[in-house]
């Protein structure tokens, strides 16, 4: 790419002073390593196409060779694809009867590697007959493929519904070698751990046919790599992450369409699709050809039109190699864009995140990603679509104004730091774990231990099903007894079944869970369906169906909700200084009351709802805030709703900043801020996954907490605004309608957090009911659990003492949540709010303790001097 194309961008007026970050990240030159042992058919192959290995492929290469499951994590355009294909090829050419199977989580990637596999096939002279199987398959292909192809392209939502149907593939399973995994960054939340137990399906059909396959799977760069790898798969990992291909220089520009100019916000400034049509044009006038990503198929679509209509005026010759790519095209179309951009017919392309997976679209000259993707893992394999060769390329990133997007603008030492993110994969939701153990049952029957080995199965879970029918057990042997199929009704982008239709004149448009329709699609929302809109007319609660109407609005609806949580169980505490983050089982009740109309950013009506409350146990986690912080602000701020105003604030800016550090959606994880919450006697915060039963994002939250709340304060202090924004404490998804919130008090709290971070950290974990419950009978436990109680109390006796209240408040709160009537850590917690100048508190929990046991001495004489 021209030099002075990425300059006069840099200098032009309409955009300099926009620009809030230039990073240029420079070219490299390759390293190269020799493979020994090739096969003559691949030196003669790799002489004719003039390649030459890369030193990661190289090593890829080896350790494959060795027997051993890799993952590699090299960016993108890095021959990724080459490292894993060579040594499985090598395998199934020295072994006649070898078998692989490559598993994508999109057909469209199948293909472009089929592509690949058949070039490969042809130009080695082998005879593998890679295939494609998945919903698109001819019938009449197929029993062809299960008998003859060795290698099997295919997606996680095929291999669900075929797993049950393995005597048909009992050659292909027997013989098998290897399981790729490609993309597996995509593997996360629900999805990736519904795929985790999957792959432990699968793994037990191969034990069954006897063969034990080796697992190669490719990522995008990522914080915890192997961590991934070995959870979706159950296996040990050998990590392969540094990158020896050759690059150009990039700069990689972060542009801010909200900076302020002269310390003042414009705003006549244009809207931020209308601002990255505005750069995609600037480019495609300096013939620099781009990639625009957006962040849903209408604005590309709108993108792309602005910009032809645009086109007309600036140039028209160039009008035509304007196009949009989505998901929902006809196959023959997409791969015709493809072919376009390989060949430049196409100078400048606006799509979705459709094109950020590894499909071939060759290289390009600039990328424009118009608002953060949610993740950097999405920014990275974006921004890789730039850079042909060597040449020099050119990716911006235009910023929107919420918490995230505007956190990278003011922080760009973090942005292109160390990898931060961490793929979240759980095996314990027990609403998972049922699922799969039916599908399992329908495969091949098992046994307790089996059950416990693949799917961390207890004997509760396994009662449950029987009880409810779903599968049987004869002799220690549990069975699925119906002649369906089980995985038709087991979703893998879902947790639960219980899901509704959402039909239009008795078509359906999609299906969505519960909890997705409580916020999208209630009596009375506006819903957006590919583009276009539609009014929710009636929701049946018994048949699982909302009936829509197909109407365009200039108006959207935002629901409301209160939120009401129990705290069930502790499991893990961490302790920094005086502030103590738990970890435990929550009971949350979502109650969706209210919904409102808005036009242009002002609410035109608001409206009651009536649904019956979301209740759930889930995993969370929380934390007090002091009394002391309390004076503080009532005393600095004339504000009666400061203190309300700052714990939601910091409860909706930590939430926008968890996908910075943990991969997830901000509707997979809910909140509540509250003066006082009755099972901490304090002012609490809590962030819950927004799942039956978790799904592990708040357990991994705990371990990153430090840096969630360093980036959180970070917000806040370079947020320029007076009074709290979208870009740091305004939530569009506030089931409270963003009230009340004060920024300033957020900022104190923040602060408050972020000192105590620096003082010693603590680290408990805790025994759940389920491991104590079993030692109900046991004389001895129970002798050892007494003494264990005593042992706490007189740890927050003596805390209470030195007046460490918040500690000794804790340890009691850990002895009733053993124990509810334990009459010592209730009258402990009675003295301790008495001495907060919480007297209706106080007596509370004194008379609660003389409930349990009436000759409690302290606590009545504290009663008394109390009530005189």
């Amino acid at each position: 790419m021209k030099k002075t194309a990425v300059d006069k961008f840099k200098e032009d007026i309409r955009f300099k002073d926009k620009i809030a970050h230039i990073e240029t990240i420079p070219g490299k030159k390759a390293e190269y390593m020799k493979v020994d042992n090739l096969d003559l058919n691949f030196i003669e192959y790799f002489e004719s196409k003039n390649i030459k290995l890369y030193k990661h492929q190289a090593e890829s290469i080896k350790h494959i060779r060795n027997s051993e499951n890799i993952i590699i994590t090299t960016p993108t355009a890095s021959g990724k694809t080459l490292a894993f294909n060579i040594p499985v090829l090598e395998k199934l050419y020295n072994d006649k009867n070898a078998t692989a199977l490559y598993i994508y989580p999109a057909k469209a990637l199948s293909y472009d590697q089929l592509d690949v596999l058949k070039k490969l096939e042809k130009g080695l002279k082998m005879d593998f007959k890679p295939a494609t199987y998945d919903g698109d398959t001819p019938k009449s292909s197929r029993y062809g493929i299960r008998q003859k192809a060795r290698i099997v392209l295919t997606n996680p939502y095929q291999l669900h519904h075929i797993l049950a149907w393995h005597h048909q593939w009992k050659r292909f399973y027997s013989n098998l070698k290897f399981i790729v995994i490609d993309e597996s960054h995509y593997y996360k939340g629900i999805f990736g751990s519904n795929v985790a137990f999957l792959i432990r399906r699968l793994k037990r059909i191969c034990n069954f046919y006897g063969s034990n396959p080796q697992f190669i799977l490719s990522s995008a760069t990522l914080a915890n790599p192997t961590e991934l790898a070995e959870r979706l798969t159950g296996e040990k990992f050998t990590l392969i992450s540094e990158d020896t291909s050759p690059s150009g220089d990039k700069d990689f520009i972060l542009y801010n369409p909200y900076k302020k100019r002269n310390g003042k916000k414009n705003d006549d400034a244009p809207s931020i699709h209308q601002e990255t049509e505005y750069i995609f044009i600037f480019l495609l006038l300096k013939n620099v050809q781009t990639l625009c990503f957006t962040i849903s198929r209408k604005i590309a679509e709108l993108i792309a039109m602005w910009a032809k209509n645009d086109m007309l005026t600036y140039k028209k010759q160039l009008t035509n190699k304007i196009t949009a790519y989505r998901a929902g095209y006809l196959a023959e179309d997409r791969r015709e864009i493809e072919d376009g951009l390989k060949s430049r017919k196409y100078l400048g392309v606006t799509c979705t995140n459709a094109l950020e997976l590894g499909i071939n679209i060759g290289s390009l000259d600039a990328v424009v990603i118009s608002g953060y993707p949610g993740t950097m893992i999405s920014v990275w394999q974006q921004g890789g679509r730039a850079g042909r060769g060597t040449n020099k390329s050119l990716v911006i990133l235009v910023a929107f104004e919420n918490q995230l997007d505007q956190y990278f603008m003011k922080n760009p030492e973090f942005f292109f730091d160390k990898p931060h993110e961490n793929v979240v994969i759980d095996l314990n939701n027990p609403m998972l774990i049922k699922s799969h153990l039916i599908c399992a049952a329908n495969e091949l029957p098992f046994d307790f231990k089996e059950s416990e080995e693949y799917f961390n199965a207890t004997k509760s879970i396994l009662n449950d099903l029987v009880k409810e029918k779903e599968i049987t057990v004869t002799n220690g042997l549990y069975t699925y007894p119906y002649d369906d199929s089980p995985s038709f009704t087991c979703s893998l982008n879902q947790l639960s079944n219980d899901s509704f239709k959402v039909m239009n004149n008795n078509k359906l448009l999609e299906v969505m869970e519960r909890s997705q329709m409580y916020r999208e699609a209630h009596p009375g929302a506006v819903l957006i369906n590919k583009g276009e809109t539609y009014i929710v007319d009636n929701v049946n609660l018994k048949s699982h169906y909302v009936n829509v109407i197909k109407h365009k609005v200039n108006y959207h609806t935002s629901v409301l909700k209160s939120v009401n949580i129990n705290i069930i169980s502790k499991i893990k505490r961490e302790e920094f200084g005086d502030l103590t983050v738990h970890y435990g089982e929550l009971e949350v009740s979502e109650d969706y009351h209210r919904y409102k109309k808005i036009q242009f950013s002002k609410t035109v009506g608001s409206y009651i709802l009536d649904l019956p409350p979301l209740n759930f146990r889930t995993k969370g986690l929380w934390f007090t805030i002091p009394e002391s912080i309390k004076n503080k602000l009532e005393d600095t701020f004339d504000d009666e709703e400061v203190f309300a105003g700052g714990l939601h604030g910091t409860e909706h800016a930590l939430i926008g900043l968890f996908p910075l550090h943990v991969m997830c959606d901000r509707f997979d994880i809910g909140g509540l801020s509250t003066n006082y919450h009755k099972d901490t006697q304090e002012a609490t915060i809590f962030i819950y996954d927004a799942y039956e039963g978790g799904i592990g994002i708040t357990k991994k939250a705990i371990e990153v907490f430090k840096d969630l709340v360093k980036s959180t304060k970070d917000l806040l202090d370079n947020c320029e605004c007076e009074e709290g924004c979208p870009s740091c404490i305004y939530s569009p998804k506030c089931g409270n309608d963003n009230k009340p919130l004060h920024k300033k008090a957020t900022k104190t709290i923040l602060n408050y957090m972020y000192h105590e971070m620096g003082q010693k950290t603590k680290s408990h974990l805790k025994k759940t009911k389920k491991q104590t419950s079993a030692d109900k009978n046991d004389y001895k436990s129970k002798l050892e659990k007494i003494n264990s109680d005593k042992s706490k109390y007189n740890e927050a006796l003596n805390f209470y003492k030195s007046n460490n209240l918040t500690y000794a408040k804790e340890i009691c709160n850990d002895i009733l949540n053993e124990d509810k009537t334990n009459s010592n850590a209730l009258y402990l917690i009675g003295a301790i709010l008495n001495k907060q100048d919480d007297k209706y508190g106080a007596v509370n929990f004194l008379k609660k303790a003389i409930k349990s046991n009436p000759s409690h001495m302290e606590a009545n004489e504290l009663l008394l001097n109390i009530t005189k």
